[in-house]
């Protein structure tokens, strides 16, 4: 029998599909104990019990988010793959970069999660984690700095990570940091891939685009 998660996806157009989509964002903005089901249902217009009819219980919905936001991030990365494989290391960033960054603008949701999982704390049943691993470990292998997904050093783990976590910070905080540099949303966007290209290629391949 298919899992709500799983219909939701087959019919975008669903009641299940739009509640998950509100889902995602209230509880990218509020992060899990931050948000309640009233406030979802609210958002998609919806009373408490259609809600819970089509996806139960807040951690239910919440666990189907995470599945959901780690489902369209693998997809993207493998589409991203499918682009840069076989190129020189210097462009396979710089054009991995450009693709991945405009995905999680227009997901923002992604990066707040992730970066929820990271420092947030959960209190009574422990929540479905982002699966973090499995995505460290393709981007290793897709950069050459392992060779294999099987056996990737702990050395090249914080590696991968310093560049998925400068790109989550510059999404999740685009508020906060677009005043501090003064920045329209399109001239933030255009100054983030630049300056995360300045940093992240030459320490690298010791090369700058």
């Amino acid at each position: 029998m298919a899992t709500p998660l799983e219909k939701a996806r087959k019919a975008p157009n669903s009641m299940k599909a739009k509640i998950l989509k509100k889902a995602r964002r209230v509880f990218g903005e509020y992060g899990f104990h931050g948000t309640t089901t009233r406030m979802i249902a609210q958002e998609v217009g919806i009373d408490i019990s259609t809600l819970y009819y089509h996806w139960g219980e807040k951690g239910d919905l919440y666990e189907s988010v995470i599945v959901d936001i780690n489902e369209d991030l693998r997809q993207k990365l493998v589409e991203v793959e499918g682009i840069i494989h076989g190129r020189p290391l210097p462009d396979r960033m710089d054009i991995a970069i450009d693709l991945m960054t405009d995905f999680l603008f227009r997901h923002p949701e992604i990066s707040n999660l992730v970066l929820f999982q990271y420092f947030g704390k959960t209190r009574g049943k422990k929540l479905i984690n982002v699966e973090i691993p499995e995505f460290v470990s393709g981007i290793a292998r897709s950069m050459e700095l392992c060779r294999s997904t099987d056996d990737v050093p702990g050395r090249v783990r914080l590696q991968v990570l310093a560049i998925m976590n400068s790109i989550h910070s510059f999404i999740s905080g685009e508020h906060f940091f677009r005043k501090m540099v003064e920045l329209e949303k399109n001239d933030y966007m255009a100054e983030v891939k630049k300056t995360l290209k300045f940093i992240l290629i030459p320490a690298f391949t010791g090369k700058n685009k």
